[in-house]
């Protein structure tokens, strides 16, 4: 049985569900990372250009709301039907760059240089972890799994809760601020998002031993572009709370 992801757009039913195949039509790992690059160069290009409009002067605010409710349209319809990937994804890929390069400019025009800062950090540890994995350093076991599945789902709940109370005025204590205790969360939640790189690693090594279909190539690109943004949003937030101290 394939194991868990804690990557949520990455779990056992997307393989078992697509079935076995062999030869030419069979998902492999060079592939996967083909299309990964793809999909990162897309979403460079997307942040580029929404980047360029922000210190043109335009306003990038529709851009950035248009992105990120598109990408998150796109990322539900791609998690629960996986053979939509292909055609999906690189739009998946535009629409959160539009939504990153504005995101990223405005931290920017806030202090500068970290946005550069936050994007080889987020290099550096994928890296990292990638070599850790290939080289066994760190194991996906069971528990390891389930370890990391359980924070981001608690993490996940915390941003949820955070979203309904903040629409009534209300904020959760120590989450957006600069104390020490809420750097030490956002230091806390950036180590959960890169662990999710080592479950996703694992799960699409899994998936290409397994046989499942090519079209998952690119939904196992897609899922490691999801734990990216992610890391790369909360090394940015991160640094902006050091920065601000």
């Amino acid at each position: 049985m394939l194991g868990r992801s804690g990557n949520p757009t990455l779990n056992d039913k997307s393989f078992e569900q697509s079935g076995h195949y062999s030869g030419s039509g069979r998902m492999t790992i060079e592939g996967t990372v083909n299309k990964a690059f793809i999909t990162l160069a897309i979403l460079l290009g997307g942040a580029f250009a929404t980047w360029s409009m922000y210190f043109n002067g335009q306003n990038v605010t529709p851009y950035a709301v248009g992105g990120a409710i598109g990408g998150l349209i796109l990322a539900l319809i791609i998690s629960f039907k996986p053979t939509t990937a292909p055609f999906l994804v690189p739009v998946y890929g535009a629409l959160e760059g539009a939504f990153l390069g504005a995101l990223s400019a405005t931290y920017e025009g806030a202090y500068n240089g970290i946005t550069l800062q936050a994007a080889l950090i987020t290099m550096c540890v994928f890296i990292a972890l990638l070599l850790a994995y290939k080289t066994r350093l760190i194991k996906a076991t069971e528990n390891f799994k389930l370890g990391v599945f359980a924070a981001t789902a608690g993490i996940a709940l915390v941003y949820l809760v955070s979203i309904v109370l903040g629409l009534f005025g209300v904020a959760v204590p120590y989450l957006h601020d600069n104390s020490l205790i809420g750097i030490g969360i956002s230091l806390v939640i950036v180590i959960v998002a890169a662990l999710n790189l080592v479950l996703d690693f694992d799960f699409i090594e899994q998936g290409a031993q397994r046989g499942a279909p090519k079209f998952m190539e690119w939904y196992g690109a897609f899922g490691l572009m999801v734990t990216l943004v992610w890391l790369y949003i909360e090394i940015l937030r991160l640094l902006s709370k050091l920065r601000s101290r």
